[in-house]
C-alpha cells in the first residue's frame, strides 16, 4: 500500500500538469503526491501532507489538517493504473517525503514500467533519506531539495553530510535550494563547497506562494545565480494556477 495526499477527501492527488520547478520545468508530467514527511518546513506549501491534528511542529500558518480528509491509502497496482491512464510519460513522485515509502514505490514504479516502458521517473526529495535499492534502480532523476536554516528544521535532521555527498556524486541528482532572503545564499555556497555540488546541477528557487513575491525575489536571486554559476528556477505552477492542490 501507498499513503497518498488528497485533492479532496477520498480523491488521491494523482494528476497531469506541467512540471513547475527545476531541470524539467515546463514539461508535461504525471504527478503523484505522497503523504507524510520526516521534516517540517515553516513555509511548506503542502503542509496538508504532514501537519495533521495533534502535530505541533511549527508552521507559519499554524493550521492543522484532519488526517482522514487529507490522507488516503491505495494499493500500488491501483496507483500504477491511474498513472498509466494519464497521457504524460514523465512521472514525478512528490510529497511530503516520497522516499519514506521506498519499498511500495518500487513495486508501483515497476508496474508502471511494465505497462509503459518509456516512462521517465523523477522523485522529489528533501535529501535526508536514502533511496530504497529496488526503487533506486528504476529512477531516472532525483530533484533534491535540502532544507536551509530558514526552514526551521534542525541541521542534524535536514542536512546529513553523508547523504548530501552521496547525492552530489549521483549524476541523476539535481539540487534545488529554496531561498527566501539574500542571507540564505551564503549557506547555499557553503553546502556547495562542502559537498562538491556541481554548479550545473545546482538550482536556486525563490520561496513564495504568490506571483508577486516570486517576482520580487527573482530579481535579486537571478543576479546571484548568474554571479555564482548556479541555475535559476521559477515556480511556474504558482504563476499559472496559484497555490492550489492538483496542479
Amino acid at each position: 500500500m501507498l499513503t497518498l495526499a488528497t485533492v479532496n477527501p477520498g480523491e488521491a492527488e494523482i494528476f497531469a500538469s506541467l512540471q513547475g520547478e527545476g531541470p524539467s520545468l515546463g514539461r508535461p508530467s504525471t504527478f503523484v503526491r505522497l503523504s507524510r514527511c520526516n521534516l517540517a518546513c515553516r513555509w511548506c506549501d503542502t503542509a496538508y501532507t504532514w501537519r495533521f491534528t495533534g502535530d505541533n511542529r511549527p508552521h507559519r500558518d499554524d493550521r492543522a489538517f484532519e488526517r482522514t480528509a487529507n490522507q488516503l491509502a491505495l494499493d500500488e497496482a491501483e496507483v500504477a493504473a491511474r498513472i498509466v491512464a494519464l497521457s504524460p510519460d514523465r512521472l514525478v513522485i512528490t510529497g511530503g517525503e516520497p522516499l519514506l515509502q521506498g519499498a511500495g514505490l518500487a513495486r508501483m514504479v515497476a508496474l508502471v514500467r511494465q505497462a509503459r516502458p518509456g516512462f521517465h521517473v523523477e522523485i522529489e526529495t528533501n535529501g535526508s533519506v536514502a533511496p530504497h535499492a529496488a526503487l533506486d534502480a528504476l529512477v531516472d532523476q532525483y530533484n533534491v531539495s535540502p532544507k536551509l536554516a530558514h526552514s526551521g528544521n534542525p541541521a542534524d535532521l535536514a542536512l546529513i553530510p553523508d547523504r548530501l555527498t552521496a547525492w552530489a556524486q549521483d549524476r541523476r541528482a539535481f539540487f534545488k535550494f529554496v531561498v527566501a532572503t539574500p542571507e540564505d545564499l551564503a549557506e547555499v555556497a557553503a553546502l556547495q563547497a562542502a559537498h562538491a555540488i556541481p554548479g550545473e546541477r545546482l538550482f536556486v528557487m525563490p520561496e513564495g506562494t504568490d506571483s508577486a513575491t516570486l517576482r520580487e525575489r527573482s530579481i535579486w536571486l537571478s543576479d546571484a545565480a548568474l554571479q555564482a554559476g548556479w541555475r535559476f528556477t521559477d515556480r511556474l505552477h504558482i504563476h499559472l494556477y496559484g497555490d492550489t492542490r492538483g496542479t
